[in-house]
């Protein structure tokens, strides 16, 4: 099957997004401190979005690994109010496009606010399912999770989601916590890994194509889905 044409996959998107833009009221009051996120979203977000974050996370450093190409089609999954968005706009540039995916919809009014103000203009913001990121099939060149995957309610079943959602040559990259006593980050109860989520990506059909080691706290690892 063909994958569909970028703008095209926009327009789709966007349609699906404006549907559920109308129902924000009833979904803002159900997603309110769920999904793991703190019931102070406002602090939450200042801390995303904390420069000093800088010196541990690496984003630009990240971005720079991703070795994105002018025109390709992003996605941040669990982007928050655009720490990597952002960024990775600026990487596909203005031919390009993100799509931002986040459940929480008053974290995606911080991000339209930042992108407005940043004149950004190739960033899709879409407001998913806890289970469904509601992207469009064989649309993206490049899926970023990063600090996410352990709020996904079925990890295995929303990486073969995520697949579905890959160009044939598209890559899925991974960069969560190490499962070890870390000065930032989830308690070790919530953390998941790299051995298991390696385990659970190689059951949804995902394979190890790459791995950087220059996050201090972090595994970054980049994946390729096998097709059957």
């Amino acid at each position: 099957m063909l994958a569909m044409h970028p703008r095209r996959a926009f327009a789709r998107s966007l349609f699906c997004f404006t549907a559920v833009l109308a129902a924000l009221p009833a979904i803002g009051q159900h997603h309110e401190g769920a999904h793991g996120n703190p019931a102070d979203l406002d602090a939450y977000m200042a801390r995303l979005l904390d420069s000093e974050r800088d010196a541990w996370q690496k984003p630009d450093q990240v971005v720079s690994a991703l070795r994105l190409r002018p025109g390709q089609v992003a996605c941040d999954v669990g982007a928050g109010p655009g720490y990597f968005t952002l960024r990775l706009a600026r990487g596909v540039g203005p031919r390009g496009l993100v799509y931002a995916v986040d459940v929480e919809p008053r974290i995606l009014e911080r991000l339209r606010e930042r992108l407005a103000e940043s004149g950004v203009r190739n960033v899709l913001p879409v407001l998913a399912l806890a289970d469904d990121p509601l992207l469009p099939d064989g649309a993206c060149d490049i899926v970023l999770v990063v600090d996410t995957y352990h709020h996904f309610p079925d990890r295995p079943a929303y990486l073969r989601r995520l697949a579905r959602s890959l160009k044939p040559t598209g890559r899925l990259v991974n960069i969560d916590y190490h499962k070890r006593e870390t000065p930032v980050g989830p308690p070790l109860a919530h953390r998941v890994s790299r051995e298991a989520f390696l385990e659970e990506a190689a059951r949804s059909g995902f394979e190890l194509v790459n791995e950087q080691g220059f996050l201090p706290h972090q595994y970054f690892l980049v994946l390729r889905h096998r097709p059957r």
